[in-house]
């Protein structure tokens, strides 16, 4: 047996046969592995999420037109979000993979990749969203909005993303440095980053929003300056650790010195991060979309769905931060030649994040009637976001095996696997099926979005399948 685990036998390792018990439960070693890593991302989301619901409770006490032109930009920003998580996850499986080597010098190799491509997306996204965002935001607003709230909510929404594009820049640095050193396990620095971004966000939001102590109240617009001081604050916070001397991330040191990607890997990080910006790029633009298709039921719909998504998101970052270490865990493994225990890390974080769900899916539950009520917005649109917030509760344990599904797959370089997995199930099967029932029936836009969220058992079977057959199960480091 121990063999197997050594000598990286792939059509060995993918034939291993586990017992229940084996596949579903792990011992101490790997829980103190998982909570290592899981522990401060879980610790970091979730305080930005409070920090996030904290807020959009103080926009939404400027209103619910306030409230909305937020979360359209935010939706359009989201795009932009994850293609920059998407084009630096290719370079990053290899990232993972060096770590779990020992070969720090190809994990420079791949941060050196990762600067180049989210400068570029940067500059594309800065372009786009300059010349075209007042088109954009315009498409989220239903034609029979009253003619003064559709000019109120554009002079709002326009205003909040032109601030916004600036701490485009910092976030788009901050998330190569910050990706880098979760995949190598050491999460503590990135998440001591994000709490004190957090606090300043806070405290400028507090400050600005509202005009305390003299400054100016700027409302939506104060909220989006103080993101953006807050977001320079963290890319400070996680350079000066990277670089500084006897730094713990010593694959920083030379980074710059010496800025050459290795020929050889160029051509490899280029064909695995071009499907997962795709993918990323392609998946956002479906939840773009489903937002879209929801909002024909009236401009309430997207505060009530900005709530609920506010909230949830909160719930949610459990399984999120677990199917992510499974990424970086399966990864260090494959990395290492350990075929057999990558497969068995995979099944036991999959049993792992979907046995969390029932804690957090009946506290986001019990929650639900109660959170809303913080907000300055109709009675209606506080009721509407708590049943959203219900239906998102009841399926939150699909969400959570399709989420472990995907980076358990990506985690070994199948990245055109995980674009067919992931964006191309929105688009063949969300988006038409929100489209159908939001254009061609009189449903309410509660019924049309659990309909479409229960679409996701369907991509449950399909990564099942995909994780058992193991064909994700690849070393791509690994020397000839």
């Amino acid at each position: 047996m121990r063999e197997m685990f050594e000598t990286g036998n792939r059509q060995e390792a993918v034939k291993y046969k586990f017992g229940l018990r084996e596949a579903l439960i792990g011992d101490r070693n790997f829980y103190s592995r998982v909570a290592m890593v899981v522990v401060p991302m879980i610790i970091q989301n979730t305080l930005s999420n409070i920090v996030g619901l904290l807020d959009n409770i103080m926009v939404g006490q400027v209103g619910t037109l306030s409230m909305s032109s937020v979360a359209i930009v935010n939706q359009i920003l989201f795009i932009f979000y994850l293609c920059i998580w998407g084009s630096l996850a290719g370079a990053g499986i290899f990232s993972t993979q060096f770590f779990g080597k020992g070969d720090m010098e190809g994990v420079r190799a791949a941060i050196r990749f990762k600067l180049i491509t989210a400068i570029t997306i940067l500059i594309i996204a800065a372009i786009i969203l300059m010349n075209f965002g007042g088109d954009l935001i315009a498409l989220y607003i239903s034609s029979d909005t009253f003619p003064d709230e559709r000019a109120e909510t554009l002079r709002l929404a326009g205003g909040y993303l032109r601030i916004m594009i600036v701490g485009l820049i910092p976030f788009s640095l901050t998330q190569v440095y910050a990706s880098a050193m979760r995949e190598s396990g050491k999460t503590t620095l990135p998440m001591i980053a994000s709490m004190v971004a957090m606090g300043v966000n806070f405290v400028f939001n507090a400050l600005l929003i509202f005009g305390l102590f003299g400054l100016p109240k700027m409302g939506v617009f104060g909220a989006a300056v103080a993101t953006v001081i807050s977001r320079f604050t963290e890319l400070f916070i996680v350079v000066f650790g990277a670089h500084r001397r006897g730094t713990r991330y010593e694959f920083f040191r030379g980074l710059y010195s010496h800025f050459v990607i290795p020929g050889n890997l160029v051509f490899p990080m280029l064909i695995r991060s071009l499907p997962l910006l795709c993918n990323e790029f392609l998946w956002s633009l479906a939840q773009a979309t489903l937002l879209q298709a929801y909002s024909l039921r009236g401009i309430a719909i997207i505060a009530a769905m900005n709530i609920s998504g506010t909230i949830s998101q909160i719930f949610n970052e459990v399984f999120l931060s677990l199917g992510n270490s499974a990424g970086i865990i399966v990864g260090q493994e494959l990395g290492a030649d350990r075929l057999v225990n990558a497969r068995r890390t995979a099944f036991r974080m999959a049993a792992l994040s979907v046995a969390s769900t029932f804690v957090m899916g009946t506290l986001l539950a019990c929650a639900a009637p109660f959170i809303p009520n913080f907000y300055n917005t109709e009675p209606e649109i506080r009721a509407l976001a708590t049943r959203f917030i219900w239906v998102v509760a009841i399926c939150m344990p699909i969400n959570a095996y399709a989420n472990v599904s995907y980076f358990t797959m990506r985690s070994g370089g199948k990245t055109a696997v995980t674009f067919l997995f992931d964006s191309c199930f929105s688009w063949a099967v969300s988006v038409p099926t929100a489209y159908v029932l939001s254009r061609y029936t009189a449903l309410p836009a509660l019924f049309v979005f659990a309909i479409v969220s229960l679409t996701e058992i369907l991509k449950c079977l399909i990564g099942f399948v995909l994780v058992k057959s193991g064909v994700w199960v690849r070393n791509i480091v690994k020397s000839e």
